[in-house]
């Protein structure tokens, strides 16, 4: 007799998990377990739990039976028994290995399988991209399993151990330094490529040559966000090169900001240089900045206002975006530079005695100051005569060398 419909229980749970549409095809799933359970592999530093989540989803929505029990009736279904158990007792680390042609990086049961080393590329930025944010898309290359021989190198999957190394991958060579000494170095061997096993020339795989791996180019789409800083990564999770019972490891892009000619970046804040005229410092001024997203911004100085040389204007919210806070900024800090003017003809300087306060008396009398001496100031460069000091020295301590006891045998033994 049939025995009654099982009750309907919650069936959007496992595409959550992976991060699909229920109307998703085997494709996308392969693509979504692949990516997530790359990034949440506990050898990688994941969740265990979200990895074992990740795998019995899989698992369950990849076998077209299990998928349509579990899309009519749910969960709860499958734990009861139908379509042969919800996957709960496989080991996820199995799936994985499965999955990728190799060894699943760790289990309960010891199995440990290495981690590929990331891919690391440089990616320059101008000050205009982190400020505003951009997309740049690369074409990269890179070494993926081959789909005929599932990377196992053969038509028939099977290998032998490399006779050149007994299996191990490694040989040792021995070099002679001289007499009663060797040096023993430890090198890949070159018969096997370091793989420690062979493949019969007849039974290698057409596409792959036998090599495990082929070469793919792949186009990767960086998102670079408003507020991100120099040397900041993005990562791309698991799109390094593959290799059999290997994890592949991460692309990662490290940004490299470009020097910017007129805005200088400090965390959230910028700064700009700006140089006055002696009469803008004194008497008002205006000028136009075109901001990094090419507003224009009018800055002036209150009435009456004086700037002096070497001081700072801060304008708030018109600094860096904050990354992942895009709508709060840092500050727009202006260091202004006084420019002086060389000299000065003695209308504008008793023009500029009518109207700047009084200078401060000397408070010496006419007689005290017959009686001091006149002295006559020059303009210097301080670079300039502390190198010709520094050169001076350095003459003066190699003449006192030379000046010395000795000193001229030991220029005689120098040519000699």
């Amino acid at each position: 007799m049939f025995g009654r419909a099982p009750k309907k229980s919650d069936s959007t749970r496992y595409y959550e998990i992976l991060g699909v549409s229920k109307t998703a095809s085997q494709d996308d799933l392969k693509k979504a377990y692949k990516k997530a359970a790359i990034k949440n592999h506990p050898d990688k530093g994941g969740d265990p739990e979200k990895f074992k989540e990740l795998a019995q989803a899989y698992e369950v929505l990849s076998d077209p039976e299990k998928r349509e029990i579990y899309d009519t009736y749910g969960e709860d279904a499958l734990k009861e028994g139908m379509g042969g158990g919800g996957g709960g007792g496989h080991d996820p680390f199995d799936i994985f290995s499965s999955f990728f042609g190799g060894g699943g990086g760790g289990s309960s049961r010891g199995r440990r399988q290495r981690r590929g080393e990331d891919v690391v590329h440089p990616l320059k930025v101008s000050l205009e991209d982190l400020y505003l944010g951009t997309s740049k898309k690369l074409s990269l290359s890179r070494n993926v399993l081959c789909s005929k021989c599932s990377g196992k190198g053969s038509k028939s999957g099977a290998s032998m151990k490399c006779a050149g190394c007994q299996g191990t991958g490694m040989k040792v060579s021995i070099r002679h330094l001289g007499p009663s000494m060797i040096q023993q170095m430890q090198h890949p061997c070159n018969e096997c490529k370091g793989t420690g096993e062979t493949i019969n020339d007849k039974d290698r795989c057409p596409q792959c040559k036998g090599e495990k791996v082929v070469q793919e180019k792949k186009v990767l789409e960086v998102h670079v966000e408003k507020g991100m800083q120099n040397s900041q990564k993005i990562t791309f999770p698991g799109e390094a090169d593959e290799a059999p019972d290997t994890v592949t490891g991460d692309i990662v892009f490290v940004l490299q900001q470009k020097e910017h000619p007129k805005f200088k970046r400090k965390s959230e804040d910028l700064f700009v240089e700006h140089t006055l005229s002696l009469t803008e410092a004194l008497c008002g001024f205006q000028f136009v900045l075109t901001h990094l997203d090419g507003r224009q911004l009018l800055i002036k100085s209150n009435p009456g206002e004086v700037v002096k040389p070497d001081s700072y204007k801060a304008i708030n919210d018109e600094g860096m975006p904050m990354y992942q806070r895009p709508f709060m900024k840092g500050k727009l800090y202006i260091h202004f530079t006084v420019e002086f003017p060389d000299t000065l003809s003695l209308d504008q300087v008793k023009g500029l005695e009518a109207v700047l306060p009084a200078k401060p008396s000397s408070q010496l009398t006419d007689m005290e100051i017959d009686e001091c001496e006149e002295t006559t100031l020059h303009d210097v460069n301080m670079e300039e005569e502390n190198r010709r000091k520094q050169q001076q020295q350095q003459q003066e301590a190699y003449d006192e060398d030379d000046d010395m006891p000795g000193g001229a045998q030991r220029v005689q033994c120098a040519q000699q």
